[in-house]
């Protein structure tokens, strides 16, 4: 590269040359930057201290909501194996409402480590040892699966299912990826971690790993002032969350989709009757309850009703996070078994007025079936069940989502 009539290079050639260099060999203690120069990240937050700290804020919130979860999804899909216990009846209250509270907090945290090492992404070489190229490869799983499940959370706390796949399965599976890349990149970055944050900064300038960002010379937030920021973001997210399923709360739940006080007869609604499809065979005037045992036996309306002198004091609980409390009026679910022969030891399935839908029947199981609290609901706080509710009768059982208490009931079948 020479211009005509010229012995020595020009002006371009040398910069070329000049910004090879750069990207070739960086100064010493610098990482490369890829394209970029050397110091185009100048920020003090990309720091590996702060990334540290976040990683294992984040990794709790994680760690949380996944094994939080679990219980979710095993109440609602039990393996044969297990039976879930009908005690203490606010077991799934506190599991449900801390997995959405956590699953929410894990935004700003996620978004501020990702901030944080975002700048990692233009190392050179981009693979150095083993154990970088595993963190490396865990990376994009755990990038992805952390946003997909953060987002499919979200929509389905607010019941906006625009997407093609079955919620509840599909967000299963994929944290069990994300924990799974999450472990991988802990036991990756389990050394830099540790020294980051169990040494003073003098020690931590010795790290082969750390990015040496000088502090810039004026303002800007300090590292002290960013994890505060983020923490009380996360901080805020779960006491505003919190209210919708803590007893006495409700009034602080500002950033839910709906108040657990709000509703026909002070309950919410997720699945209307409209919805449904029910509006008129719950009003139909020949309803009856069918039980099908060794001794199977039908129930007129008013026939329930002058069987129904239980009261259950019970949460209902919804996989959204929401729970509120309100006295059941109704029959033992027990006592109808009890009346159907239907063996102690034997599961019985409840079944809808609705149509169709993935959870017009429910099992169950014996533990719940003989519970004393566990009734066929006909009375909400007193007054006849609202048909949102579950009008004429629905199930109300202890420790249970709200998806398997059904509405709207007109048969139990022993299983």
């Amino acid at each position: 590269m020479r211009r005509a009539g010229h012995h020595g290079p020009d002006a371009a050639y040398v910069a070329c040359m000049k910004l090879l260099d750069r990207i070739v060999a960086p100064p010493p203690g610098r990482l490369r930057r890829g394209p970029l120069r050397a110091d185009a990240f100048s920020s003090r937050l990309h720091d590996p201290r702060v990334a540290s700290l976040l990683g294992l804020w984040l990794g709790a919130a994680f760690a949380t909501a996944f094994l939080t979860g679990l219980v979710s999804h095993f109440m609602q899909h039990p393996p044969g194996w297990w039976t879930w216990p009908s005690r203490p009846v606010w077991f799934y209250r506190l599991t449900q409402g801390v997995h959405v509270a956590t699953g929410l907090a894990c935004v700003p945290l996620l978004l501020a480590k990702l901030w944080t090492v975002y700048p990692r992404l233009w190392e050179w070489p981009p693979v150095r040892t083993v154990g970088h190229a595993l963190e490396r490869i865990s990376i994009l799983p755990l990038i992805a699966g952390a946003l997909f499940q953060l987002a499919t959370g979200i929509a389905n706390i607010a019941q906006w299912y625009r997407f093609r796949f079955f919620f509840t399965v599909t967000h299963y599976w994929v944290a069990w990826v994300t924990i799974g890349a999450l472990v991988v990149h802990v036991a990756a970055k389990l050394a830099v971690v540790r020294a980051n944050v169990g040494r003073r900064r003098a020690d931590r300038s010795q790290l082969t790993d750390r990015v040496s960002v000088p502090e810039p010379p004026g303002g800007g937030l300090s590292r002290r002032g960013f994890g505060i920021a983020v923490g009380t973001a996360a901080g805020v997210i779960m006491v505003s969350t919190a209210g919708q399923f803590v007893p006495g709360l409700a009034e602080t739940a500002l950033l839910t989709p709906r108040q657990p006080n709000l509703g026909p007869q002070g309950l919410p609604v997720n699945r209307t009757a409209a919805a449904a499809g029910v509006l008129r065979v719950a009003r139909d005037a020949g309803y009856r309850l069918e039980v099908v045992g060794p001794r199977p036996f039908t129930l007129t309306l008013t026939e329930l009703h002058d069987l129904g002198r239980a009261t259950s004091r019970l949460p209902i609980t919804c996989v959204e996070g929401w729970s509120a409390d309100a006295t059941w009026g109704g029959v033992r679910l027990r006592d109808l078994l009890d009346r159907a022969g239907i063996p102690a030891e034997a599961t019985v399935r409840a079944e809808s007025l609705e149509a169709r839908g993935g959870y017009r029947t429910s099992e169950v199981a014996p533990p719940h079936a003989r519970d004393p609290l566990t009734l066929l609901a006909t009375r909400l706080d007193g007054a006849l069940l609202d048909i949102e509710h579950g009008y004429p009768a629905r199930l109300i059982a202890p420790n249970r989502p709200g998806v398997l208490q059904t509405k709207w009931v007109h048969r139990v079948v022993m299983v």
